[in-house]
């Protein structure tokens, strides 16, 4: 009888999740919803118009909450042969396109909930988020990868966010902050974090789905780890607002 996750949803790779990887992301997926379902009380304290923030983050926390589901279930991969494997055999690698999908939303998402909050133009806070998208396709595009080409990939995903980095860290705190700068600290405090975690995405990468050097189950403790510490800047937010 079936009892597990990855009984129900056998992986379809050679290289894949294991159980304990599974019941990691049961972990995960059951913070993220308890600290959804906490941002979507607190909204209804808040008078309408003045929700924007607790908003954004029930957007980019139910899009968490519902790839996470989908990875501890076994579900949203796709079998991608591995380009660096010993032997003459063809080795195949979990390769989770739902959480680039999450990741499609959630990333543009923060970086615009942080950068409400400063001065920056319009036009300067639309190409920063177009840059945040661009990291996440081509971080998409070269796991899906099998040659060398994915580094490719990689490197200008890499330049793109450097790009973001500017924004946040450069532009942004040169704009004038509204409220007589109340904002200020608080954005200062939030962007340095988030811009710290954004470091080690493109270190998780290519040791997994680039380099396969790490296992399925430790990329998702890897990527688990820096997606919640990455949610926790919303909810810092949310409280700062609150």
């Amino acid at each position: 009888m079936a009892n597990h996750a990855l009984d129900l949803n056998p992986p379809d790779a050679m290289i894949h999740l294991s159980t304990h990887g599974s019941d990691w992301l049961w972990a995960a997926f059951s913070f993220i919803t308890v600290v959804l379902l906490i941002v979507i009380g607190l909204s209804f304290f808040q008078p309408r118009g003045t929700r924007t923030f607790h908003q954004l983050a029930i957007v980019i926390l139910t899009t968490a909450s519902i790839s996470y589901f989908s990875m501890a279930s076994d579900l949203g991969a796709a079998p991608i042969v591995v380009e660096f494997r010993a032997g003459a055999h063809v080795w195949t690698r979990q390769v989770w396109f739902v959480r680039y999908i999450q990741w499609f939303i959630t990333f543009p998402s923060i970086v615009l909930s942080l950068l409400l909050t400063t001065g920056l133009s319009l036009s300067d806070v639309v190409t920063a988020i177009f840059m945040s998208i661009v990291v996440v396709i081509t971080a998409l595009v070269g796991s899906l990868v099998p040659s060398t080409y994915k580094w490719g990939y990689f490197t200008m995903g890499v330049v793109a966010l450097f790009y973001v980095w500017y924004a946040l860290l450069v532009q942004a705190p040169r704009s004038s902050f509204p409220g007589n700068g109340a904002f200020k600290t608080g954005y200062l405090l939030s962007a340095a974090f988030f811009s710290f975690i954004l470091i080690t995405y493109p270190v998780c990468w290519g040791l997994s789905e680039g380099g396969n050097v790490i296992s399925p189950t430790s990329e998702m403790i890897w990527y688990g780890v820096l997606d919640c510490r990455r949610l926790h800047c919303i909810r810092a937010r949310v409280w700062q607002v609150h």
